[in-house]
C-alpha cells in the first residue's frame, strides 16, 4: 500500500511508532479495527487484554517501570469507561499514559441519535483525570495531538492523555503523510538562580534538615544521595519514590512518614526539602503532616507551592537539574552526621517496635519474600493490608521496584499492573502482592499472562478470606461488619484453568520455597498463602 493510501488510524501507528512506542494493550473492537490495520509490520506489539481497565492498568506498570508512557487502545463508549479507573490511578500517581480511542462519526457527535457505542460527551468524561482529553476532528489533528502530548510527558507533570479519534476520521485516507511528524522538545531544566541561592541559604543555616522525595525524584537518585550526606539530612520518601536511597545507607529514613515514629522524626527537623513530591495524606496516612520547619519544594508543576503546604521557597524544575545545581552551590564539606544517622537508626527500631499483631504476620511474609526476591525483581502491589504493611516496612533495592496504587488507591491493580511492567523491563521477575478481594477484580488477566508471558511472574495471592481492611475499619469504629466477608472461589483450581503453576504454602518455610521456585520458572506462578497457615 502507498503512503498516499494511508487511512488515518495507519498513519497514526506509524507516528506512534516513530515516537518510540513498542507496545500497546487493548482489545480490538468494531470501532478500532483502522487502528489494528496499522500494527502489522509496524514494530509494535499489541498485548491482549480481557478488559480494558487491565489495558490501562497494564499500560500503567509498563509505565512505571521504563519511565515512558503506556500506551492502550480502546473503543468508543464502554471500552473509554471500562478504561476509566486506570486512567485516574494514573493521573492520582503522576504516571505518563497515552489512551486512544475511537469515537463515532464526526456528523453524529453530541446528537443522541443512539448509535452503538455512543455517549454524549466522551471528552468530558475523561478531562478531570487527564492532562487533557481531546477529539481529532481531522486526520492533520492527530500529529498536532499526539506532539502536545509527548510535550506534557516530556515537560509537565507526566499524566495521562486521552485522544478521541472519529471512525470517519480513522478510515478516510489522509492527504499527506504525516506519520514521521515527530516533535520532541526538551521542556524541562532547573529552578531559576534566585530560587537556588534562596534555597541554599535556607539549607546552610538548617541545625536540623530533612529530605522527603517522591515519584518526581526518580531520575534524581544520585543527586539526593549526595546532597543528604553533605548535608546530613536523613531522607524520607513516599510510597512513589521507594529504592532512592541503598536500604543499608544509614540516613535512609524510608517510607516511614505515614507511621507515628516517621511523624515523630519529621517533626524535630528545621529545614525539610521536599522533591517531586504531592505531600498527600495519602502519601502520609494523615491529614497533615506535623511540620514545624521552613519548606523549601522542588516540582515541575506549579501548583503545588501553594497548596495544603504553602513553601518557603519554591524552586520549579526538573528534581535531578535543580538538585544538581544546589549541590553546585553548597559546601563540599560533610557535616557531622552521627546524631542524623542515630535518629534514623532508631526510628527503624522504633516502626519495627510498633508492629501490631497483624503487621508482625506481615513482616514475617515479607522477610521471606527479601530472602528470595531477585535483586532486580520488581514488586506490585494491589490495595491490600500486606502492601499497607510492604509500602513501609519492605526495602525496595532500587527505584522502579514496588508499583503501588497510592492516590486513587484502586482494587485489582496489582495483578494487570504487574503484567505490564513484565512488558516494561521483560528482563526483571516481577513479583504481584494482592488480596483474595482485589484479585477477583482483575483475576481474567492471567488469561494475558500466560499467554503473554515467557519469564518469571509470581503472583502471591494473600487469603484471609474477608475485604480485611474494611472489616477491621468496621469493627474500629463499632459498626457490625456487613458485606466483608465474601465466599471466595477455589483459587488454585482457577488459576490452573487459567494455566498457571499453582502451590499453596502451608508455612512460611513452604512459601519461601515456593517463591524461589517461582522466581526461577518461566511463566506465570500464582500462590495462595492463607492467613490462617501463617497465624
Amino acid at each position: 500500500m502507498q503512503d498516499k493510501t494511508l487511512t488515518g488510524g495507519q498513519a497514526l501507528v506509524r507516528l506512534l511508532a516513530n515516537y518510540g512506542v513498542d507496545t500497546v494493550f487493548g482489545i480490538p473492537g468494531v470501532h478500532t479495527l483502522e487502528l489494528y490495520r496499522g500494527l502489522p509490520g509496524s514494530g509494535i506489539r499489541h498485548v491482549l487484554t480481557r478488559h480494558e481497565q487491565g489495558a490501562s492498568f497494564m499500560a500503567d506498570g509498563y509505565a512505571r517501570v521504563s519511565g515512558k508512557p503506556g500506551v492502550c487502545f480502546v473503543i468508543t463508549g464502554p471500552g473509554v469507561t471500562n478504561a476509566a479507573t486506570g486512567i485516574g490511578q494514573a493521573y492520582a500517581d503522576s504516571i505518563p499514559m497515552l489512551v486512544i480511542s475511537s469515537v463515532n462519526h464526526t456528523a453524529s457527535l453530541g446528537k443522541g441519535w443512539g448509535i452503538l457505542h455512543e455517549c454524549q460527551d466522551q471528552r468530558a468524561m475523561t478531562a478531570p483525570i487527564t492532562a487533557f482529553s481531546a477529539v481529532a476532528l481531522t486526520a492533520e489533528d492527530l500529529p498536532q495531538l499526539i506532539a502536545r502530548a509527548y510535550a506534557v510527558f516530556d515537560s509537565e507533570r507526566p499524566r495521562p492523555v486521552h485522544i478521541s479519534v472519529p471512525l470517519d476520521v480513522l478510515s478516510a485516507p489522509v492527504a499527506r503523510d504525516w506519520s514521521n511528524d515527530v516533535v520532541r522538545r526538551p521542556g524541562r531544566g532547573p529552578a531559576s538562580a534566585t530560587a537556588l541561592d534562596q534555597a541554599v541559604a535556607k539549607l546552610n543555616g538548617a541545625k536540623r534538615p530533612m529530605i522527603i522525595a517522591g515519584g518526581g525524584a526518580l531520575n534524581a537518585a544520585k543527586e539526593l544521595n549526595e546532597l543528604s550526606t553533605r548535608l546530613a539530612a536523613p531522607l524520607f520518601t513516599s510510597v512513589a519514590g521507594k529504592g532512592l536511597l541503598p536500604p543499608d545507607a544509614s540516613l535512609n529514613a524510608g517510607s516511614s512518614l505515614c507511621v507515628e515514629p516517621g511523624w515523630n522524626l519529621i517533626a524535630e527537623a528545621d529545614v525539610v526539602l521536599a522533591v517531586g513530591t504531592e505531600m498527600a495524606d495519602t502519601d502520609y496516612w494523615r491529614e497533615r503532616l506535623p511540620l514545624n520547619a521552613e519548606l523549601l519544594r522542588v516540582d515541575i508543576d506549579p501548583r503545588k507551592f501553594n497548596d495544603f503546604y504553602p513553601c518557603t521557597v519554591a524552586l520549579q524544575g526538573d528534581a535531578q537539574q535543580t538538585l544538581s545545581g544546589l549541590l553546585e552551590r553548597l559546601p563540599n564539606d560533610v557535616r557531622d552526621a552521627s546524631a542524623a544517622v542515630a535518629s534514623v537508626a532508631a526510628l527503624h527500631e522504633a516502626v519495627k517496635a510498633s508492629h501490631g499483631s497483624l503487621q508482625l504476620i506481615h513482616q514475617a511474609i515479607l522477610d521471606r519474600i527479601a530472602a528470595e526476591l531477585p535483586q532486580d525483581a520488581f514488586i506490585s502491589t494491589d490495595m491490600t493490608q500486606l502492601a499497607y504493611t510492604g509500602n513501609y516496612a519492605f526495602a525496595s533495592q532500587a527505584t522502579r521496584s514496588w508499583l503501588h496504587p497510592t492516590g486513587y488507591g484502586t482494587l485489582g491493580y496489582g495483578l494487570p499492573a504487574g503484567i505490564g511492567a513484565k512488558f516494561g523491563a521483560p528482563q526483571r521477575p516481577g513479583l504481584v502482592l494482592v488480596g483474595d478481594g482485589g484479585f477477583l477484580y482483575t483475576a481474567q488477566e492471567l488469561a494475558t499472562a500466560v499467554e503473554e508471558l515467557d519469564s518469571p511472574l509470581v503472583v502471591l495471592l494473600w487469603n484471609n478470606d474477608a475485604l480485611g481492611q474494611i472489616r477491621d475499619d468496621m469493627l474500629g469504629l463499632d459498626i457490625e461488619p456487613i458485606g466483608v466477608l465474601p465466599r471466595n472461589p477455589d483459587f488454585a483450581a482457577l488459576g490452573r484453568a487459567f494455566g498457571c503453576t499453582v502451590t499453596q504454602p502451608q508455612n512460611l518455610a513452604e512459601l519461601q520455597t515456593d517463591l524461589r521456585l517461582g522466581f526461577k520458572r518461566n511463566g506465570v506462578t500464582l500462590i495462595e498463602l492463607k492467613h490462617a497457615c501463617v497465624r
